[in-house]
């Protein structure tokens, strides 16, 4: 966990955190997933509790809020990046907003690989489940599904969003 400090905001240089909160029945709500060049901190958050834990090892230097012309660009991004995860959180379906998180997490943490992108980013089941509000059963199977239907690759500890798959259909009347 990083600590919170309320003069300061945290500038990722390496590594990835996640922030979040709870409900009061105590079920972990993210608020988001942060890397490289992002800023995160007490001062961009209403949420009460509000945690930021280190999702890998992580370099991070503290920027005074005083500072404000050195973060503007990163809570421009910040604030951009949370509205990509809420429409991600916010599809009709699970199966829809699952698989648009691992589109982005591809995309915002991943490497190019020979059969796709590779997210080495370690997350449980469970913490995925709290992202999407899902459970960690329906998480679970639907990435068995994912798999089956060649979508992704599982290996330990990573993902692989395969290459030129089209995970849902549609059609037209």
């Amino acid at each position: 966990m990083l600590p919170l400090e309320s003069e300061y905001l945290w500038r990722i240089k390496t590594g990835a955190v996640r922030t979040l909160t709870s409900s009061e029945d105590g079920i972990n709500i993210g608020l988001g997933l942060w890397g490289p060049g992002d800023v995160v901190g007490r001062a961009l958050s209403k949420a009460d509790p509000y945690q930021i834990e280190c999702l890998t090892s992580v370099q991070v230097s503290l920027v005074p809020l005083t500072r404000y012309q050195e973060v503007n660009e990163a809570i421009i991004q910040h604030i951009q990046q949370f509205q990509e995860f809420l429409e991600i959180m916010h599809c009709r379906s699970v199966d829809s907003s699952l698989m648009r998180l691992l589109l982005w997490m591809a995309k915002r943490f991943g490497r190019t690989s020979e059969k796709g992108q590779t997210i080495e980013l370690r997350l449980t089941h469970q913490e995925i489940a709290e992202f999407l509000g899902a459970t960690r059963v329906t998480i679970t199977r639907l990435l068995n599904d994912f798999e089956k239907r060649g979508i992704i690759q599982r290996l330990p500890h990573q993902y692989i969003v395969l290459h030129d798959q089209h995970p849902f259909w549609h059609y037209e009347i």
